[in-house]
């Protein structure tokens, strides 16, 4: 008889109501809620006793795999790859005392599982010495069960960690790296590359604990041109290269997949380990002034292009392009590049120089019939429709000023439209212009059709 089976036995004594096909089903529907790859069928029944409060015991293994960890078993020993590993924590219990916990997250040959530190366990040296990829023997740990069922092993004060290096059948973090445009539903704790599309910016929530965070947003662009976006919630710009290049390649340790309103995206935490391309020190960039705007707080937004035809955001916080003009080439200093964002503060200095490498704003124009949505552009067109403004309701009840022209160049139309302030910009156009747009954004409209959106880096030019 199997250890399965003898198992199965004792709850079918202690439950003499169940059949072996109910509590196969039972194992069917524990293993589908969980997810592939994460219980054995012995491991969803251990959890199946303990929801019909049945205590199974089974002589505990000497070394055991990630999937046959079941919630209630002691003394595990097994050998793991570390994944990523989160800050260490305090926190506080109800009777007011303070302990600390930190989690890491490991794999084996076929499945992860969370690991929890504990007070003394989460500041051990050790831990700080971890790397992605190292291989750790897991000591003593014990099982318990997380928020979403999930067996989790525990490392308390009799359990330990310790950094091996030996043979091993656990792949490496290489040989599980993937590309974005390879990802499925409800994935977890994978490995992602790809490449930078567009900029990194950062945003602020409160946690579920009621304090301030931030998260860092991006979006990957894969191997077949498709794209993912990225939210890592916990994150910030500190944990980035000072001066990212565009498309700059990067590697995500540590996330999952989730269903959003425009496909699958990928959501990290602060455990997730971000490897990317860049460099620590800031270099110059140099590129032509192709447009000149003003933020509403009356700073500089300014649009550069360089000799590899990259268009670079300028935010410039003290105006200090101020003494320039578009058409010019000029070099700057920033204090931070990520992406094509570049910032320039009080620090930061700029200076006129001479380039014939660099393209003009005509060479770096887009035919409105190769425009893709997701893509920032300059066109050049005319004017087919007089432009409309209207004031359209948002579903917060909030109402909010839309203008927008039909334009068209030999390649093809299209509507360009700006909301709220940016309306003013459209306004100012009339039918039969032909005008210069900079720094558009293309986007699918509600009707599923392709259409440009102002932002606040664009200018419109009127051509004589």
């Amino acid at each position: 008889m199997s250890e399965f089976d003898a198992l199965l036995g004792k709850l079918l004594e202690q439950k003499p109501e169940l059949s072996r096909s109910d509590v196969e089903e039972k194992i069917k529907q524990k293993k589908e809620k969980i997810g592939a790859g994460y219980l054995t069928d012995q491991g969803a029944l251990f959890l199946i006793a303990a929801d019909l409060g049945v205590m199974l015991e089974q002589p505990a293994k000497v070394e055991i795999g990630i999937k046959d960890l079941h919630v209630g078993t002691k003394e595990v020993t097994l050998d793991t790859r570390v994944l990523s590993i989160s800050p260490s924590k305090q926190f506080s219990r109800k009777d007011g005392t303070m302990f600390f916990l930190r989690t890491m997250t490991v794999y084996d040959a076929d499945s992860s599982t969370s690991v929890k530190l504990w007070d003394e366990k989460a500041n051990l040296p050790i831990i700080n010495e971890l790397k992605p990829g190292d291989l750790v023997k897991i000591v003593k740990a014990y099982v318990k069960s997380d928020l979403n069922g999930t067996p989790t092993l525990n490392i308390g004060s009799g359990s330990d960690i310790q950094i091996i290096n030996k043979q091993t059948n656990i792949p490496s973090l290489e040989s599980i790296t993937r590309d974005v445009s390879s990802l499925k539903e409800n994935e977890r704790d994978i490995v992602v590359s790809g490449k930078i599309d567009g900029n990194i910016s950062t945003m602020e929530y409160t946690n579920s604990q009621g304090q301030p965070q931030k998260a860092l947003r991006l979006r990957l662009k894969g191997s077949d041109g498709s794209f993912v976006r990225v939210v890592l919630w916990g994150k910030d710009e500190a944990s980035l290269p000072k001066m990212i290049p565009p498309n700059a390649k990067v590697r995500l340790l540590g996330v999952k997949t989730k269903v959003g309103n425009q496909g699958i995206e990928l959501h990290g935490n602060d455990a997730t380990v971000i490897q990317i391309e860049g460099k620590k020190e800031i270099e110059p960039v140099v590129g032509r002034i192709i447009s000149i705007a003003k933020s509403e707080s009356g700073n500089n937004l300014v649009l550069i292009v360089d000799k590899n035809r990259n268009v670079f955001k300028i935010f410039d916080q003290s105006n200090i392009i101020d003494s320039y003009t578009e058409n010019e080439i000029i070099e700057l200093m920033p204090s931070k590049v990520i992406g094509s964002s570049v910032t320039l503060d009080k620090d930061s200095f700029a200076r006129k120089t001479e380039s014939e490498k660099i393209p003009s704003l005509s060479e770096v124009r887009t035919k409105i019939s190769d425009i893709k949505s997701d893509n920032e552009y300059c066109v050049e067109a005319i004017i087919l429709k007089e432009p409309q403004r209207r004031q359209v309701q948002t579903k917060s009840g909030e109402t909010i000023s839309l203008s927008e022209m039909f334009v068209e160049d030999d390649s093809g139309q299209m509507w360009v439209k700006g909301w709220r302030n940016l309306a003013r910009l459209i306004d100012k156009c009339s039918l039969g212009e032909i005008i210069s747009i900079t720094g558009v954004n293309a986007k699918n409209g509600l009707e599923g059709r392709v259409e440009l959106f102002l932002t606040q880096f664009s200018s419109i030019k009127k051509k004589n």
